[in-house]
Order: structure tokens, then C-alpha cells, then sequence
């Protein structure tokens, strides 16, 4: 279950609903949402992830059965296609309009050379992809294959809806225009997005690579070598 109250009107209190709730044996995604003020961009980015939350539980079952579904040779082979490792930021609004967001992509490749573009797939439950509509700008930050695993464990996490996932980590704010850039990064780039490609459960962006910039020349990119395809 999922409630939450605007405290307007003559609303029945929101902990009698949750308790009442609870008493027929439903099971709590979240805690209840609770508005006490004006709605601004923290406000609604907490609705939005923990919307995401609650959707990623209830096509949790559903999912679980599609992968047990694809022909084991297949999902091996299909496991051998390869990417890099990234982790992608977006930034948007200011002071309480800012909304923010991150994600571990290994689904990454450039798309184009004139204009440089690059395509990113993002899942459809994941909280950032509201920030990646046509017109957004956001960052892919490349991982170091010497120095990544800290970054991957930090944003691999699950979060509660509204939580800081910058918290700790290194960040340069002003150097990109879609979001922050990671001090650990080997490179950036920033980018807007173009174009959207709907696909089962993905979303494949598009996007116009802007500005971009490497740390460290000598570096290489973090790589993700999977088993099978069935998974990230």
C-alpha cells in the first residue's frame, strides 16, 4: 500500500488510514507521504521516486518470470556483449526547485559522429528518467577501471525516496550544464537530449554530447563483463 495526505479539507487523519490498512493485512511499501507545505521541486522528486519504488515492487514478480523465461544459451550469449561502466547525474531547477538525480549505466555507446551523439539505455523504473525528456541535459560521468568500485557501491544502493545520493561523494557542481560532475571520474560529457526510442522495459536516449573533458589521459575505462543477459 501507498497513501499520503495534503492535510486539506475534511481528509480522514493519514495515520488512521495507514493503521486501518495495515490491520487487513496490507503490506507497506513506503511510509505515508506527508505535504504539509506549498509544493516545490524536493516535493515533488520524493513523490516521484517513491512512485518508482512502489512500482519497481509491484513488477517485481512480473520481471522474475521474464528473465527465468529466456533460453539459457541465449541469455549467455546475449551476456557477452559488453560496456563500459558510468555513472549518470542530472540537475535541474534551483534552491527548492532543485531536483537531482544519479544511476549506474553500463549501457552506453555513441550513436553518431557528426553531430557526437551517444545513445544510454535507462530503465523504465528508475526515478532519473523523468530528469531525461527531450530537451534535458544531463552528464555521464566514465568510471576508472583502477578506482571504481567505491562510486559503484555508493550509487548501487538503494535509496528512500528523497535521499541525498551525493551525499559523501566528491562532486565538481558548476562544470557541466546537465548535472555534477564526479571528481573521481577519468571523463564527462554533458549532454541533451534529442530523441527517446521506447522499448519494452527501456528507454533509449538520444542525446547531443555539448562539452566534454578527460581527467586523466593515461586512465581507462572501468568495463562490466556479465554472465548472462538476463540482467545488468
Amino acid at each position: 500500500m501507498a497513501i499520503y495526505d495534503a492535510y486539506g479539507g475534511d481528509d480522514e487523519p493519514i495515520d488512521v488510514v495507514a493503521n486501518q490498512l495495515r490491520n487487513l493485512g496490507q503490506k507497506e511499501a513506503f511510509k505515508p507521504l506527508r505535504v504539509k507545505s506549498i509544493p516545490d521541486g524536493n516535493t515533488y522528486q520524493y513523490f516521484e521516486e517513491a512512485g518508482t519504488d512502489l512500482g519497481q515492487l509491484l513488477t517485481r514478480s512480473k520481471n522474475i518470470q521474464s528473465i527465468k523465461s529466456l533460453d539459457n544459451d541465449l541469455a549467455k550469449a546475449i551476456g557477452k556483449l559488453s560496456g563500459g561502466l558510468y555513472i549518470v547525474t542530472a540537475s535541474q531547477g534551483k534552491g527548492k526547485d532543485k531536483r537531482r538525480g544519479a544511476m549506474v549505466a553500463s549501457w552506453v555507446s555513441q550513436a553518431s559522429f557528426q553531430p557526437p551523439g551517444l545513445t544510454v539505455a535507462v530503465a523504465k523504473d528508475r526515478a532519473i528518467e523523468t530528469l531525461m525528456q527531450v530537451g534535458d541535459r544531463f552528464v555521464i560521468n566514465v568510471l576508472k577501471d583502477d578506482n571504481y568500485q567505491e562510486l559503484l557501491r555508493h550509487f548501487l544502493k538503494r535509496f528512500p525516496p528523497g535521499a541525498d545520493r551525493f551525499a559523501g561523494v566528491e562532486l565538481l557542481e558548476d562544470v557541466a550544464k546537465g548535472g555534477p560532475v564526479l571528481v573521481e571520474a577519468l571523463a564527462f560529457l554533458s549532454c541533451i537530449v534529442n530523441k527517446r526510442l521506447e522499448t519494452p522495459d527501456h528507454w533509449i536516449i538520444y542525446a547531443l554530447v555539448e562539452q566534454g573533458n578527460v581527467a586523466d589521459t593515461e586512465a581507462k575505462t572501468a568495463i562490466h563483463h556479465r554472465i548472462v543477459g538476463t540482467n545488468y
